[in-house]
């Protein structure tokens, strides 16, 4: 059991009837805003890393009272048009429970109602109860065939194992079948829990296990086996950009896993760009990929917009590339959200 989280899907169910938006088919005056109000932004960002809350999520959320319309005020006070949400770190959802599997499914149906409440406004990220194969693989299909996602949202490793274990194959021949786009957030394994007093976990192992899980897709051969995926790497690459050189340098030969070499296989992944806008992390990453596969993010409500969006200006990139990572290039993979 690695979930620091303990609530019931009925507990998750009561809230969310309580607060009027417990099934697909009820109004949009639910989130407090019109439809006619959420369609009348003008176009702007493509935020393909945001957080929503499903109350019963108590301790994963920084900003009290969290709301749709609370995530709006922002995206509008910060130009985004469009945001693409996921869950926050939830790990109850990768317990292998029967809980886990209606978790994933009440969450997955909270999103589908933001998207429709707000037109225009959202998209969501679909969660897995990933560990569990045949539940995801129901999932998979329920979120794309009835919810309509715009893709699967992933966590960096499931508390002991990582996205390339074999056990997983079965889960992404199946979205490389739908030419699935697949976003990871990061977690903190089992492995590397507390590991400087003083220092919180997310300071630094956020961004390693985002490579973890990177290198793992890469050594096992998923980025070659299933090309048709469109992954998306957090935090600008977290710490991809910088070792790409020594990953290459160092995993082992196997021509099998990756026939065309490592570096294409990881310079063919998408980058978001979210609390990485700084120029050290940006000027790694516009080195590593074009700027075709340079994607905004986010990750409000866990960071303030204010700084993955001030620090873009002083990057030195042109303003025709500003604009791709805006919203270009969210738009070539997601066309139902082009203006």
């Amino acid at each position: 059991m690695i979930s620091r989280f303990s609530f019931t899907r009925r507990d998750v169910l009561r809230s969310l009837t309580s607060a009027g938006i417990g099934g697909l088919a009820s109004g949009s005056a639910a989130f407090g805003r019109t439809n006619k109000q959420a369609s009348s932004i003008s176009p702007g960002r493509i935020d393909v890393h945001h957080h929503f809350r499903v109350a019963g999520m108590k301790g994963v959320m920084p900003v009290d009272g969290w709301t749709p319309a609370r995530s709006i005020e922002q995206m509008d006070k910060f130009g985004i048009a469009t945001a693409i949400v996921s869950t926050p770190t939830l790990m109850d959802l990768y317990d292998g429970t029967e809980r886990a599997r209606g978790l994933a499914r009440t969450y997955n149906e909270y999103a589908a109602k933001m998207v429709q409440d707000y037109p225009g406004r959202f998209g969501f990220f679909a969660c897995l109860p990933f560990p569990d194969q045949q539940a995801s693989l129901r999932e998979i299909d329920y979120a794309f065939g009835t919810l309509k996602a715009d893709g699967i949202g992933l966590f960096t490793n499931t508390g002991d194992k990582w996205p390339g274990d074999p056990q997983f194959e079965p889960i992404f021949e199946e979205l490389n079948r739908r030419n699935a786009a697949v976003f990871f957030h990061p977690v903190v394994g089992n492995c590397c829990r507390n590991l400087m007093p003083g220092v919180a976990d997310t300071v630094l192992e956020f961004d390693f296990d985002t490579t973890r899980a990177v290198t793992s897709l890469l050594a096992n051969g998923t980025l070659f086996r299933f090309p048709n995926i469109r992954f998306i790497v957090n935090h600008s690459g977290a710490a991809v950009p910088v070792l790409a050189g020594r990953i290459r340098d160092r995993v082992a030969d196997h021509p099998e896993r990756y026939p065309q070499g490592a570096l294409y296989e990881l310079q063919k992944l998408h980058y978001e760009v979210a609390h990485a806008t700084y120029p050290w992390p940006i000027a790694a990453l516009t080195k590593f990929v074009p700027i075709t596969q340079v994607l905004f993010g986010s990750d409000y409500p866990f960071e303030a917009i204010r700084t993955t969006v001030e620090p873009l200006p002083t990057s030195g990139l042109s303003r025709a590339s500003l604009r791709a990572i805006d919203r270009g290039n969210a738009e070539r993979l997601f066309p139902r959200l082009k203006a």
